[in-house]
Parts: C-alpha cells; structure tokens; sequence
C-alpha cells in the first residue's frame, strides 16, 4: 500500500499540481514567474554557492535525461566496464560539487539578515529537499555499485510507465531503500515546483538571443568614472567566473578516477596482428581447457564406471594420475597382491597435489609443505602439516569380455574368483557406486 501511494499515486498528484499550479501562477502573477535575485543583497556566498551548485546540477540532470531518453543506447554504453567507472566516478565527484554549493546557499540563506527578510518558509523546504536530494544520490553511488547501470535499466521504464499512463511500481518497488526515496524526492520536489522560486525553471530568456545589443554611454564624468571602475570590478569578476568553471571542471575530471582507462580504452593504441594473435590463442587454450573440464564432469556423472587402465600399465612404486568422480586428483598403483591400489592425491592440509613417486618406506609426498603419506594406509607422517589421511577409492576390474570379474570397496574386501594369471588384458574403473573411504 505504502509503495503504491509514494511509487503510483504520488507521481500523478504531482505532476498534475505542477501543470495546473504553474499555467494558474502564470496567468495571476506573471510577475512572480522569474526567481527574484538576491545578489544585490548579498553576492559574495551566491558566488560560491550558486556556480558549483548549477554545474554540477546540470550535468547530472543531463545524465538522468539521458538515461531516461535512451535507455537501451544508455546501458550499451555503460555495459563496457572502464566507461561505467567514468561515468561512476564523475557522478560522484559532481554530487560533491553539487553538494558543497547547496551547503553554502543554505548557510547564506540562514546567516545573512537582509536574506532572511525575503526567504519563506518554502524556501527553506525546497534547499531542505535539495539537499536531501543530493546526499541521497551520493549515497547510492556510494553504496549501491553500478547504480547507474542498473537505474538505466528499471528506473528509466518506470519513470515512462507513469508518464504513458501505464504505472509499474512492481520496477522499483524491490529497490534499496536509498533509491526509492531518490524517487519520492524527486516527485516533491516536482509538487513544490508551483509554490516556490523552482518556477522559475521554466523562465527560459530565449528571447534574448534576437534582443538587439544595447549600448549605456554616461555623459556625467563622475558616472563616467564610476562606470569605468565598475567594467574594471565585472571584468575581474568574469576572469575569477572563468577560472572559477576550470577549476571545477579540472576537480570533476580528478575525481574520474577511471578516466585515464576510458580514455585508453577508446583512443588508445590498438593492439598489433602478433598481439592479437596471441591473444586470440590463449583464449581458445582457456576455452579448451574448460571444454575438457566440462567433458570429464559429464563422463562422470554419466557413467559408473570410468576407465583408469589396463592392470599391466600400473607400478607398484610409480602411479598413475587420474580425475575421480569428484573432479579431483587422484593416483593409481598396483599393491604387494598384484591388484589396483587407488588413493586420493589431493593433500588432506591444504589441497596441493601430492607426487606419483613412492619412496623406499611406500610414501608418497606432498611437495607444498612436505607431508608423506603412506600408500597402503593412506595415513601421514605424525609430524606433517596434514593430519587427515588421503582417502582410497573404489574400483572394479573388467576381462577381455567386458564382465566385471573383481572389485573393492576402498579398504574392504576384494569380491572375485579371477586370478592374477588371467588378469593380464583386464582393465581397472574407478566406480562411482562402491564410494571411497
């Protein structure tokens, strides 16, 4: 219900107050349509203020226009990662410009004496919001990562569900909390809009464009003198504007702090035929591996049976490497008794794979922290790192016939009547239904 009415109902309240409250303030008090300035009451603080403040407001304005304009040509651009942290980044640092030069307005609207005489309470609810507004937005850059890609994505439809007339609050409704009440203060502030000097948006001087120049020549000296120290004061005023612009477009780009990558990534230097070339091969060798990777996972689950084998390949003293039903290593050799002895090869300390080479006391060693493990048993040296044994695994033997003529659970006993003799072109499987120890 709470999402319906902030999300659905307050949007059309508002939007349908801002039409109706501004076409009504226009027509009754054309007058008060323009913001009064109060720069001839106090100038130095709206220096300050005023100029970061619209700088930085306007650009993330155009950001969100753009966003919700185009939203798929928006998110196809931020899709490439050194672009999104450009645009994160330069978010970022134009909320704090944005935010530094609210603060300073509010402050000026509250400490000086001649403003307090001309500021309603609206006034003050409207810098309240606008602050709000902006510290919300620097919150969810902060906290919500790549909230400009996925804002582009669901924001943007519901912003255009609700001005087509078709409203889909089931888009945001599962927002953070931050974002959602970006949105609400976004709708307030469009409801005050009507009410307070925000109006004055709509006061576009176009016609100053065709305006002819007009030319003030003082004929009084005294005029003439103070006019000239005037034109000195504006100039120097306009050379510290200018300066003022560059320094806050050179902080804006500082704070990108991915600029650098998006440039590269853009306008860089491309890569060479050779380099392409060796790029293009070590991509097709990870996709080969990973192909060999999927195939042996899908043999295994496939099958309950996987060959290691014939029993004359394996050696008592040097094993066999092979991938268990786990996909993890494991060694195969032949025991005292002549038949298959298969047990983990993946150390019991910290995972590394232990060698193949059995040493004169029937160990094996794990070469990352020096464990050996004996084969028979699988149980390690009392002083090693590891202190689990290496588990053994299952297996079953097959004639030249295909039949299962033995088998071993791990350590227990071996079923069968064949004999060693008969067993020359028999082949070993690990099995997936006899389990390991």
């Amino acid at each position: 219900m709470i999402d319906l009415l902030l999300l659905i109902v307050l949007p059309y309240v508002a939007l349908a107050v801002c039409v109706a409250g501004t076409i009504y303030r226009i027509k009754k008090n054309s007058l008060s349509y323009s913001s009064l300035s109060s720069q001839f009451l106090e100038s130095r603080g709206l220096m300050w203020g005023s100029l970061p403040w619209h700088i930085g407001i306007s650009v993330i304005i155009l950001g969100h226009l753009a966003a919700l304009v185009a939203p798929q040509p928006f998110q196809q651009m931020l899709s490439y990662y050194p672009v999104l942290m450009g645009v994160e980044s330069v978010g970022i640092g134009l909320s704090l410009i944005c935010l530094a030069g609210i603060l300073i307005l509010t402050v000026r609207r509250i400490t000086s004496s001649k403003l307090q005489a001309v500021t309603s309470a609206t006034d003050l609810l409207v810098l309240a919001l606008l602050l709000l507004q902006v510290g919300l937005g620097l919150g969810i850059a902060m906290h919500h990562r790549w909230g400009a890609l996925w804002g582009a994505g669901l924001a943007s439809p519901y912003i255009l569900s609700i001005l087509t007339f078709r409203p889909d609050a089931a888009m945001v409704q599962d927002f953070p909390h931050l974002l959602k009440a970006h949105i609400v203060g976004a709708w307030l502030l469009i409801l005050l809009i009507p009410f307070s000097r925000l109006i004055h948006i709509f006061a576009l001087p176009i016609h100053y464009l065709s305006r002819p120049p007009i030319n003030v020549v003082w004929n009084n000296a005294r005029r003439k003198e103070s006019n000239e120290e005037t034109f000195v004061k504006e100039e120097a005023r306009r050379h510290f504007l200018r300066g003022g612009i560059g320094v806050a477009f050179g902080v804006m780009l500082l704070s990108a702090g991915a600029f650098d990558k998006v440039f590269r990534f853009f306008f860089g230097p491309r890569l060479s035929k050779h380099q392409e070339t060796e790029l293009m091969e070590a991509k097709l060798e990870r996709l080969e591996a990973t192909t060999a990777q999927r195939k042996l996972e899908l043999e295994r689950q496939k099958n309950d049976y996987i060959l290691i084998g014939t029993l004359d390949e394996l050696s008592p003293t040097s094993g066999k490497y092979f991938i268990d039903y786990e996909m993890r290593p494991a060694i195969a050799f032949k025991g005292a008794d002549g038949l298959p002895l298969l047990i983990s090869a993946k150390c019991t300390h910290l995972g590394c794979t232990v060698g193949n080479e059995m040493n004169a006391e029937g160990k094996i060693l794990c070469p990352c922290h020096i464990s050996f493990f004996d084969v028979k048993t699988g149980e390690p040296n009392a002083d090693s790192p590891a202190k689990a044994p290496l588990p053994h695994l299952s297996w079953v033997i097959r004639d030249k016939e295909g039949e299962i003529v033995l088998r071993r659970n791990a350590q227990g006993p071996t079923i069968g009547n064949a004999s060693l003799p008969d067993l020359k072109e028999a082949k070993v499987y690990i099995s997936k239904s006899e389990g390991q120890a």
